[in-house]
């Protein structure tokens, strides 16, 4: 069945520094179907789909779509509304007067969720309708995929920052505290690792949403750490977590809640200073410092991964390809197939739809406060070839003369 009419392409969530990637690769395909008679971008995503606020992308000429495709950030902008059935109905309402045939939305686990529930009720009113999820999430936590678009650029950025902070560290010992995006899952905290090139690099712990977090084990082992090297530097998640699922930063100061009813993590620097006021009071180490990295994971310009971009590119082409070629709905899917190649499949929207994938057991270390190598590898070709990395000096020390400190 060859189906006539529009395209809707939708941006939703947190943006990332591939997603303009996929809007592109979805825009460019579909303007190669003879059947497509529009490519619209919504403005704000599902609340611009509802309000009519749409950009004829038909009409953008493909050198600046070339040019918005390599810019980070959503060019449709974003929106944070978590539409429920009522929502949905709306939405459909708009695609039918608009005579919408296909509606590809690139986000995470709850767009995906927005992409089921508008399929669903396009199925059960005849109106034949081809609907895909495009994925995208700096936390890499979609059901079904290897990695998501958005992930290897954004560990990147986290990678490169834990580099320079081991480096400034190493010059100027103390304890540093790097708070890092992740509410559930803690595949980007984990990224950090990829700073540990020497033996006494740091970071010396990291701390992952996946394991519970005790203040009491924490602090001992900075200590551990901070006796052995004389410097301790630590990656936390956000989302860190007591063995009762209470996120450790709500223990400080009430906190508001965002749209989807979450608990909101990122904003301030109240964890890092929670954890550097414990360490200073409790272990009586007076230089301890804490950063929160906060949006600047998301959208950093000239910190991207050309794998994520080529992917990212992909899996906005593969939605056009299945939608338009092959008559199907679902969620794109990123599999891995060799030392380091992808595969791009489709899923059922339900396998992916308001699910989280966490890091697995084979990740994390026996103790909770560090990665395996197995996560290194995993990571290490997402990054990219170009990835920087740091060097020490290697020379021998000169022989003293006066010895003046009787050492």
């Amino acid at each position: 069945m060859v189906l006539e009419g529009k395209v809707v392409v939708a941006q939703g969530g947190g943006p990332t520094a591939v997603i303009n990637q996929s809007l592109v690769g979805a825009v460019l395909e579909s303007r190669k179907f003879p059947q497509i008679t529009k490519v619209y971008g919504a403005i704000n995503g599902v609340h611009g789909i509802i309000n009519e606020e749409f950009m004829d992308l038909t009409q953008e000429t493909t050198n600046n779509l070339e040019q918005v495709a390599i810019t980070p950030s959503s060019a449709l902008f974003s929106t944070r509304d978590k539409p429920d059935e009522a929502y949905c109905k709306e939405i459909f309402k708009v695609f039918q007067a608009h005579n919408v045939r296909y509606f590809f939305y690139i986000g995470g686990n709850d767009s995906a969720d927005t992409v089921r529930i508008v399929n669903e009720q396009a199925e059960s009113s005849g109106y034949e309708f081809r609907a895909i999820h495009i994925p995208k999430t700096i936390d890499n936590d979609l059901m079904m995929n290897d990695h998501t678009p958005g992930y290897p650029s954004a560990a990147r950025f986290v990678a490169q920052s834990f580099i320079g902070l081991n480096l400034d560290n190493r010059a100027l010992p103390g304890v540093h505290i790097g708070v890092v995006m992740g509410r559930h899952a803690g595949f980007l905290t984990a990224a950090s690792s990829i700073a540990q090139k020497y033996p006494d690099d740091g970071p010396h712990l990291i701390y992952l949403p996946e394991r519970h977090f005790n203040i009491d084990r924490f602090l001992m082992d900075v200590r551990e750490v901070y006796d052995k090297y004389g410097r301790c530097i630590i990656a936390v998640s956000e989302g860190i977590q007591d063995e009762n699922g209470v996120p450790i930063v709500t223990k400080l100061v009430s906190r508001e809640t965002d749209s989807h009813g979450n608990t909101q993590l990122s904003g301030t620097g109240a964890l890092g200073d929670l954890l550097a006021g414990e360490i200073k009071a409790k272990l009586g180490i007076t230089r301890v410092r804490s950063d929160t990295l906060g949006y600047l994971q998301r959208s950093f310009m000239g910190c991207v991964s050309r794998i994520d971009q080529y992917e990212a590119r992909e899996v906005g082409e593969k939605a056009a390809q299945f939608a338009i070629w092959h008559n199907i709905d679902g969620s794109i899917t990123i599999n891995r197939t060799g030392l380091y190649s992808v595969d791009y499949q489709m899923t059922d929207l339900k396998n992916v739809a308001g699910k989280t994938k966490l890091m697995p057991d084979n990740f994390i270390n026996s103790q909770g406060n560090n990665v395996t190598d197995a996560f290194k590898y995993y990571l290490q070709p997402l990054l990219g070839t170009d990835m920087p990395a740091a060097h020490m000096l290697r020379a021998p020390r000169a022989e003293k003369i006066l010895n003046l400190t009787g050492k």
